[in-house]
């Protein structure tokens, strides 16, 4: 029993975190932030749970934000409030909604969640819900420790019977809220089947015929080659180079979605780092059109072979690489690999257009592009660094960028390795 405490604080974090996931998702593309309140309910709120940013310090920092709002909505005793956010940018464009998290006349925190436009009722229905099922999981706990108080100063034998009645009263209301929290989980387990059922079947849907297509495309290409008039190969060149950013763009959902599901393992095995960068060169050949740019690759010595999942970094430079490529119409890539300390740490450079600073901090959001809607000149759907990102973070590793207007731009992923 003495792993109980820390089994039951792990099983809390993993119940904010996920509730933060979905809140966040539920904002499509927004950002979700989750407070708890000191033990004494007062309004010493701590984030405890993010969702939606690229990084720990920009969750840290946005919560910094928000805390201000938070407290208001709190004070006011008003069920939730709607605010906005100037500092957190076009991902709070439709504003934050702030629902404080009460239950049975206990205050536990506030669940804040920001989407870049106005939630619509489904969207305010959902998170509504999981503020509810916040509030219960938040008192449960509540519930539990002082059972455990209770029941670790005193006994019927040592002459309180009132306590024992007390730890009776708290045992059956922990029943009821795992009853509660049995059902929550269970419709949400429900919805979370349906939408991977919908997504999975939508996209074995979508890419069986596209696959198909795309076959055809390339069978007619290489045996009509000589008998087809110039247009006719640009236009079938044309529909194969979007057939096929088609079929990576559905592939890229289909792992964005596993992986927050947890259903995309890492697979370790050994690599040569310099065959896996030469294969992802060779891979965004076809991007790069009749560009003049040119990818030059530099490895730090020495370059041991090392173990870690092959597939995985090999999607994640192709990812870089045709971002840069996307984003650069002349000039040079750069690709730099190193090995220290146990971590691999490779950089992906452009001499392209590079991003502004208020920019920055949205690029890593699914579904972010860098144009504007309405002069869109890039092709894509806003998924590639947020995939990079996610993949990073599966193989327990970090990434960064560094732009400038004008001058490129430079992303850069750390994973830990394993020595051969």
């Amino acid at each position: 029993m003495r792993g109980e405490p820390s089994g039951r604080a792990n099983d809390l974090a993993a119940a904010l975190r996920s509730a933060a996931s979905r809140a966040a998702d539920a904002a499509s593309g927004g950002v979700a932030l989750v407070f708890a309140a000191t033990p004494d309910a007062s309004l010493d709120l701590r984030l405890r749970a993010a969702s939606g940013f690229a990084a720990a310090d920009e969750a840290r920092e946005a919560a910094g934000a928000v805390l201000p709002h938070v407290r208001d909505v709190v004070r006011s005793d008003a069920e939730r409030g709607l605010v906005h956010v100037a500092t957190l940018g076009p991902r709070a464009a439709g504003g934050m909604v702030i629902h404080p998290l009460r239950f049975d006349g206990h205050l536990h925190g506030a669940l804040a969640v920001a989407a870049p436009s106005a939630l619509d009722a489904a969207g305010t229905r959902a998170v509504a819900e999981l503020a509810e099922l916040l509030a219960l999981r938040l008192d449960h706990e509540r519930v539990a420790q002082e059972c455990k108080a209770l029941r670790a100063n005193g006994s019927p034998r040592d002459g309180h019977e009132d306590k024992s009645e007390e730890v009776l009263k708290l045992s059956e209301a922990l029943f009821a809220q795992d009853i509660e929290l049995l059902r929550s989980n269970e419709k949400l387990g429900k919805i979370e089947r349906l939408k991977n059922d919908f997504i999975e079947k939508m996209s074995r849907e979508l890419r069986t015929p596209l696959g198909s297509i795309i076959e055809a495309i390339i069978a007619v290409l290489t045996t009509e080659n000589e008998a087809l008039s110039d247009s006719s190969k640009s236009a079938l060149r044309s529909a194969l180079d979007e057939g096929s950013s088609f079929l990576r763009t559905l592939q890229n959902i289909l792992d964005l979605w596993k992986i927050k599901q947890g259903e995309l393992p890492v697979e370790i095995q050994d690599v040569n780092l310099r065959e896996l960068v030469d294969e992802a060169i060779f891979s965004i050949q076809d991007a790069l059109g009749d560009k003049a740019l040119r990818i030059e690759p530099r490895f730090e010595e020495p370059l041991p072979r090392v173990r870690t999942d092959l597939a995985k970094v090999n999607q994640i430079l192709f990812l870089l690489l045709d971002n840069a490529a996307k984003f650069t119409p002349a000039g040079r890539i750069d690709i730099h690999v190193a090995v220290a300390e146990g971590r691999l740490v490779c950089s992906v450079g452009d001499t392209g257009v590079g991003i502004c600073a208020d920019d920055q901090k949205l690029v890593f959001d699914e579904f972010f592009q860098v144009d504007e809607p309405s002069s869109r000149k890039y092709r894509g759907a806003g998924l590639g660094l947020t995939l990079v990102r996610d993949l990073v973070v599966l193989l327990e590793g970090e990434v960064s960028l560094r732009s400038d207007v004008g001058r490129g731009t430079t992303v850069t992923f750390e994973i830990p390795i394993q020595p051969v």
